[in-house]
């Protein structure tokens, strides 16, 4: 990681002294860790915890299929919102009020008595870190445009450590509270809470024009952004935004899969609970260093296929493991999973680099999300289906499986060396 801090655009052409706009900086990055920490615990915590919540709140296997399919729908639906939201109160204001939602969403569904109250509690986090996944590439595309790489593998590497640790610690924390999941799950609005303040600080101090002439890509509805490339792009005709987004949208349905399931997985192996969370984290621990050193590798390499192919394998490997050898290689399966997991990161980093302006990757970043996490979406609930019916992990597996392949197709396809203004122009 780099020593030095990375200089981010002026705010405006009237920037006040250099010790303000490094301290600017120094917020903002603290902003980027801290909300990126915050965007999976809502869901990993409640992964480690689904068999004591869905006894609790007497979910069959089918609503609890359904429970896993609510980040993906909420990610696809307030997703679509993020650019409108932030071209009119800024991308800070918005990220903020997503951690305000994150914090508000987590504190209250563990008073939830019921499936409906749990859900709606559950929606409301969801929404925030919906917005939060749109804005991420934005913010950093547009502060930190000579370090697209390293800046989003720093904000990737936070976002797996984040997902790990509360997979780790929910478990142990929960007993150590006395065995209620419903504190266990609570717990982490704290860590929300705390997002909350580097985002309220620059939001404060923001002046409103400056941000608007700072970010004209994130503020596309005024005359500046209008101007740039990427403004007026109609990605639906975009065969790399479609593939982008296929292939964001199949990670997708793996990493919540993962994260609903996976415990479960171990667990019905004949793993304990806490070695099942343990598991968890690991496999998304694997993401703390690989997400990275793969954005930076990706950001210097002309076609990331081959990074796409080898994560790939890796899942496939992992799989076949888990159907013929489940608790005998759990701790192998584990890693294989983690690594083959970083085509999060993987993709990200290719939206920052799809697009040649901030216009272009406001637009490619809510399409390829949005579009991405509904394909998502009927993954967990089939798995919770097939697993309700056939009271096994075999089909189910083998479906994860099968994921993989169209994955691999439109990821290589993604991955190829052009932009979307490239394509654009050979349309016209």
């Amino acid at each position: 990681m780099p020593t030095a801090m990375p200089t981010p655009i002026p705010a405006s052409p009237s920037s006040a002294s250099s010790g303000t706009a490094v301290w600017r900086t120094r917020l903002l990055v603290a902003g980027l860790v801290l909300a990126a920490l915050n965007l999976r615990p809502a869901i990993t915590s409640l992964g480690a915890l689904l068999e004591e919540v869905r006894t609790g709140l007497h979910m069959s296997g089918t609503a609890a299929g359904v429970l896993t399919s609510v980040p993906p729908l909420c990610f696809a639906v307030f997703g679509f919102a993020a650019p409108r939201l932030a071209r009119r109160f800024g991308p800070g204001a918005v990220v903020l009020a997503g951690m305000v939602a994150i914090t508000a969403g987590v504190a209250l569904r563990s008073f939830a008595g019921g499936a409906p109250l749990f859900l709606a509690a559950s929606a409301c986090a969801l929404m925030g870190i919906a917005v939060s996944n749109v804005l991420m590439p934005v913010i950093v595309k547009r502060y930190f445009p000579d370090r697209v790489g390293t800046m989003t593998g720093l904000y990737s590497m936070s976002l797996a450590l984040g997902t790990a640790g509360a997979a780790a610690v929910t478990v142990p924390m929960t007993g150590a509270m006395g065995g209620d999941w419903r504190l266990g799950l609570g717990v982490w609005a704290v860590l929300a809470a705390v997002a909350v303040l580097p985002w309220l600080g620059l939001v404060l101090v923001r002046d409103r024009s400056a941000e608007r002439s700072a970010a004209p890509a994130v503020a596309a509805g005024a005359d500046t952004a209008a101007a740039e490339p990427g403004a007026g792009l109609r990605l639906g005709r975009s065969r790399t935004a479609w593939s982008l987004a296929c292939f964001f949208g199949l990670q997708a349905t793996g990493a919540y899969i993962t994260m609903g399931w996976m415990p479960q997985i171990f667990r019905d192996a004949g793993v304990s609970a806490g070695t099942a969370g343990l598991l968890l984290a690991l496999i998304m621990a694997m993401g703390v260093p690989l997400a990275f050193v793969i954005p930076r590798m990706a950001a210097r390499m002309r076609h990331q296929g081959p990074i796409v192919v080898a994560l790939g394998l890796c899942g496939l490997t992992a799989y076949a493991g888990l159907y013929f050898a489940p608790a005998a290689g759990a701790w192998l399966w584990a890693v294989l999973l983690g690594i083959s997991n970083c085509s999060f990161p993987l993709a990200l980093t290719m939206i920052g680099m799809r697009s040649r302006s901030g216009a272009g990757v406001v637009r490619l970043s809510a399409f390829t999300q949005s579009f991405g996490y509904l394909l998502s979406i009927p993954g967990p609930l089939l798995v919770g289906v097939l697993y309700q019916h056939t009271g096994g992990w075999g089909l189910p597996i083998a479906l994860m499986a099968a994921f993989l392949v169209p994955q691999m197709l439109a990821g290589t396809f993604a991955g190829r060396d052009r932009t979307i203004e490239d394509e654009a122009l050979m349309r016209d």
